[in-house]
């Protein structure tokens, strides 16, 4: 364990997870997405449309302009211009990752070739087209890098609008999408797009919070006692006591407020049962703990 934190501490592995975020997200444009003209947002998004608009135009390019070469094309003035108005922050990881993204998918292009992974099937290859995008993307986010974008039009329209961010992801991403509908003028275009941009961020979500079955439980009832020597005695937890005050009777009860695993759930609601059938349970899914008997805040 202490031999991993010292790799995650040395100056190329974030670089090393942005590559391999940009490897992913390359494979799914190339194995799923793009031979489906799905257009899900962002810069490459639009080079998907180029791509295919500018098919036979061009000796060099016969099958139209590449996806990747165009997203950035695309990125390098966007780019450019996030680090001028939102500062620093924007540096070479930003850099590393959208160059990384688009040399993949061209190099896997060249190698696949543009036959899809799965054949006559638009539905599952936009659901897997969806998950990678969002491992590839939460990998990136995660090792603090970026694949530039729709994502920093959407940060400088935040900063002079105060916008949430995430709103405006989503509006930015879907001008993208119109723009499919209107150059391919079929309605199945954005209904797909919008699913892998639904299922985009579900994963990112899961990658940058973790997946998570522990359990947040508030409890109130007159065996408090009893329930808080289970909590700490066999189940081997801990616990914080709030006062509170019924609003029907106006008596002060006491709050037992603990984080339990799944299984140890399940242990403790049948416990309660037995002793308090009146007990009333509040039962939260908990995103991430931090702390003692779960993950360390080092």
């Amino acid at each position: 364990m202490k031999r991993l934190k010292k790799i995650t501490t040395y100056p190329f592995y974030n670089y090393l997870v942005v590559a391999i975020g940009a490897f992913i997200l390359a494979s799914g444009y190339v194995l799923f997405i793009t031979p489906y003209k799905i257009v899900p947002g962002g810069i490459y998004g639009v080079s998907i449309v180029i791509h295919y608009m500018t098919k036979g135009m061009f000796a060099f390019a016969p099958q139209g302009l590449p996806v990747g070469a165009m997203g950035l094309v695309l990125d390098i003035p966007l780019t450019l211009i996030g680090m001028k108005i939102l500062g620093p922050h924007f540096g070479m990881k930003n850099v590393f990752g959208l160059i990384m993204t688009s040399v993949f998918i061209d190099t896997l292009t060249l190698v696949w070739g543009y036959e899809p992974l799965v054949a006559n099937d638009t539905l599952l290859s936009c659901i897997f087209g969806g998950v990678m995008f969002g491992v590839g993307l939460g990998l990136i986010f995660k090792a603090k890098g970026a694949t530039g974008g729709t994502d920093t039009i959407a940060m400088i329209i935040a900063k002079h609008t105060r916008a949430p961010l995430g709103q405006l992801l989503i509006y930015v991403d879907s001008c993208v999408v119109l723009i499919g509908l209107i150059a391919f003028q079929d309605w199945r275009i954005p209904l797909y797009s919008w699913i892998v941009i639904f299922i985009t961020g579900k994963v990112i979500d899961g990658i940058m919070q973790g997946i998570s079955y522990d359990k947040t439980v508030i409890i109130i009832s007159d065996k408090h006692e009893a329930i808080r020597k289970k909590i700490l005695i066999d189940l081997d937890r801990g616990g914080t006591y709030f006062l509170g005050e019924g609003m029907y009777a106006g008596k002060p009860k006491k709050v037992i407020y603990t984080n339990i695993s799944r299984r140890e759930l399940a242990t403790l609601i049948d416990y309660i049962k037995e002793i308090d059938p009146n007990a009333f349970l509040t039962v939260i899914d908990a995103n991430e703990i931090i702390g003692h008997g779960f993950k360390s805040i080092k």
